[in-house]
């Protein structure tokens, strides 16, 4: 769903889309700064560099790094000391916003959850095929 929207960066009205959510301007600005780091952590040599080694060789803020790891555009898992941290228990996570025992725990609440509502409607199927009702006047 497209919106009509202030742009983070620079206050200029653009059309938020579901992909982008800075101006066209920002986005390209966004896109260089990226060559930057990727160009950087691409050397052999820097691939095991740190987010601080980073931000400090490259110049680009340490949030847009961050936005770039959680938006999949640069992937840890071949960057290992890049990380941001987990959103629900601040832990180092690799992969998207969560780490992997946050992801492991969400994904077993959810099979439980979708366990006990097949339970519960089971439940409620019985609950309808054994009940008759009849009506006495007198």
């Amino acid at each position: 769903m497209n919106d009509l929207s202030n742009c983070p960066n620079c206050d200029t009205l653009f059309v938020r889309t579901k992909f982008r959510d800075v101006c066209e301007v920002c986005y390209k600005e966004e896109e260089r700064e990226f060559e930057k780091v990727y160009q950087y952590i691409r050397r052999r040599e820097n691939r095991t560099a740190s987010m601080i080694q980073v931000v400090d060789n490259t110049g680009v803020q340490e949030s847009l790094i961050v936005k770039f790891i959680k938006t999949g555009k640069l992937r840890t898992t071949q960057f290992p000391n890049l990380g941001v941290k987990c959103e629900k228990c601040g832990a180092p996570a690799k992969v998207g916003p969560l780490c992997s025992s946050c992801q492991d725990s969400l994904r077993s609440q959810l099979t439980q959850f979708e366990s006990d509502e097949a339970l519960r409607k089971e439940l409620d199927e019985r609950g309808k095929k054994g009940a008759y009702y009849t009506h006495n006047d007198k």
